[in-house]
């Protein structure tokens, strides 16, 4: 949502320094957000994609292992529970039950030597559809005025108000799952939305 306010407010912006019809930058806006919302989503699918078949190649991998080498494999875990401090004969102990079960010694290999968890197989189409409709709802945001008014220096100024308030919103939602400080987050957002935003409104009116 954070690139689905700045990219179409910034160009935006820059059309708005270049061209005098609100028609040619909301259809150049709606042409961005689409473009950015399947690109970004599609980035989205194939990281989650990506992250599914790693952790599959993986666990093939510590099968073979746990067939092929389970003396070296054995003392791996061993080693695992000694570093979180499990006395020596505990750890020898514990390796033996945790071998009784071939899948969970390969659970745990998987979860404390290569600290991987299963991804869950619904997760790319997810991933996909959230980042690609945040990008959607975000970018409507900065180009609403110029579906509503006919001149380009009336939708300029509201746009810009309302990304404003849209940025500082988003910034301290943000910074409240990530531990930040709200005006931390706010002040983040809203600086890269304006320098983008500013750089692509100069640039726009110096080479038009």
């Amino acid at each position: 949502m954070s690139d689905g306010l700045t990219v179409p407010f910034a160009l935006a912006a820059g059309l708005s320094g270049a061209v005098t019809s609100t028609g040619v930058i909301a259809t150049a806006g709606i042409a961005e957000i689409v473009a950015g919302a399947i690109a970004m989503g599609l980035g989205g699918f194939l990281a989650a994609r990506g992250d599914a078949e790693h952790y599959a190649s993986e666990r093939k991998r510590e099968e073979r292992e746990v067939i092929d080498v389970p003396d070296r494999e054995t003392e791996e875990v061993r080693e695992i529970l000694i570093g979180y401090g499990v006395e020596p004969e505990d750890a020898t102990r514990a390796v033996e039950g945790i071998k009784r079960d071939p899948k969970k010694w390969v659970d745990f290999m998987m979860r404390f030597e290569l600290g991987l968890e299963e991804p869950d197989p619904k997760r790319a189409l997810a991933s996909a559809a959230t980042i690609g409709g945040s990008y959607v709802v975000g970018g409507l945001i900065p180009l609403a005025s110029y579906f509503l008014l006919s001149r380009v220096d009336q939708a300029l100024p509201v746009s810009c108000g309302v990304t404003l308030v849209a940025l500082c919103v988003f910034g301290a939602v943000k910074a409240r799952f990530v531990g930040l400080s709200p005006f931390k987050g706010m002040a983040q957002t809203v600086l890269v939305g304006g320098l983008a935003a500013t750089a692509a409104f100069l640039l726009a009116r110096l080479f038009s």
